[in-house]
């Protein structure tokens, strides 16, 4: 069982993460196999792909990422309050 201070903190990917998803470990390899495997991402200053935890670990389980995917549809039901 992974200890709390294990878990990541960063909101985008980090160190080898990229390296490991995409084998590669040149940013413009890295990019090309994000674009060619359909994966979303930004460029920093120095032409590396900056891909977000979240959205990163919606694509490794299957899921297609949208903008309204993390958003929860409900509604307050107030019918039985007085």
């Amino acid at each position: 069982m992974p200890m709390l201070e294990d878990m990541p903190t960063s909101e985008t990917l980090v160190g080898n993460e990229l390296e490991v998803i995409t084998g590669y470990k040149m940013p413009a390899k890295q990019r090309t196999w994000l674009d060619q495997n359909g994966w979303k991402y930004h460029r920093n200053r120095a032409g590396h792909p900056v891909v977000g935890r979240a959205y990163a670990r919606l694509k490794m389980a299957g899921i297609t990422p949208t903008k309204g995917t993390a958003k929860e549809t409900w509604s307050m039901d107030l019918s039985k309050v007085s």
